[in-house]
């Protein structure tokens, strides 16, 4: 019997479906999906051709598994959506880096049973090195089947969907990477999609609107943030003081540093292909197999 017919995931209790998507995240796998197990009816993952064992210890899990090449967030999703045979009547997208909280399957099983709105935003808790940070972000992660799209931009994609927004109140757990080593190289992939995003003037998110909701006003300072005089102290500052960072000690300290200089990356790299003039021709940074043609040495 194949590796793909030796198990099936067992329903649980809640009537939601959890999709996520993945490239190398073996070191998550288990983890989440025994988070879900006895809880998510169905779980469905759109791998993007990992070299480790992530396909394997989600088949293990009995997870619904595909595989498809990645051309960027917005459209990995919606594929997912549009493709995988989802048949719960709630639908969740989480990343494998994320756990949900006890409080929060008791709610959603809650909530799942009314029928006033079409989608809930859940608050999202960072933890980095280990450590809780004050960083919350709320985001649509939960909508009746169906009534979602994804935003089609090469990272930081947002849900859209149709009908009136609720409100969770218990957390998301987001375990953000392993290793400062694995941030860094995750955080100098997501900056290159964004400066390219940049670069061919393709549409944010959401309308950009100082006045709009949360995630419309983001869009806002997304792109007017490269214009503020000394923004990048304005930057650390806002992510130390305001956010409050300075409460997880050194650790807060770090990660307020580190988030600012992404956004300076992001600056960086939008200003070398404006300089250029095109998008550069992707190298490859891992090796690979024995060249046949010579003598290999172990």
């Amino acid at each position: 019997m194949s590796e793909r017919q030796s198990s099936t995931w067992k329903p649980g209790t809640a009537p939601v479906a959890v999709v996520m998507i993945s490239l190398n995240e073996a070191h998550n796998m288990d983890a989440v999906l025994d988070n879900l197990a006895g809880w998510a009816q169905q779980v469905f993952l759109v791998d993007s051709c990992s070299t480790d064992e992530t396909v394997s210890i989600a088949l293990k899990h009995g997870v619904h598994v595909v595989q498809r090449r990645f051309t960027g967030f917005g459209d990995q999703w919606n594929f997912a959506l549009n493709t995988m045979p989802i048949t719960a009547p709630w639908t969740m997208k989480l990343d494998p880096d994320e756990r949900l909280t006890p409080a929060l399957k008791r709610e959603i099983q809650l909530v799942a049973a009314q029928h006033k709105v079409s989608a809930f935003r859940t608050p999202i808790r960072l933890y980095f090195m280990g450590a809780k940070l004050p960083s919350v972000l709320r985001l649509t992660r939960l909508w009746r089947t169906g009534s979602a799209q994804f935003s089609n931009v090469k990272a930081n994609e947002h849900a859209h969907c149709d009908g009136p927004v609720g409100e969770l109140g218990a957390e998301i757990m987001h375990l953000d990477s392993p290793s400062l080593d694995h941030w860094l190289t995750k955080q100098n992939r997501y900056t290159t999609a964004e400066a390219i995003s940049q670069f061919e003037g393709q549409s944010l998110s959401l309308p950009p609107r100082l006045f709009g909701t949360p995630l419309e006003r983001r869009m806002w300072l997304k792109r007017h943030f490269w214009k503020v005089p000394g923004r990048y102290l304005i930057l650390f500052l806002y992510h130390l003081l305001v956010i409050g960072a300075w409460r997880s000690g050194k650790v807060g300290w770090i990660w307020s540093r580190l988030r600012t200089e992404v956004y300076r990356m992001w600056e960086y790299k939008r200003f070398e292909l404006e300089r250029v003039g095109a998008v550069p021709k992707s190298v490859p940074t891992t090796s690979g197999g024995a060249d046949p043609r010579v003598q290999l040495y172990e």
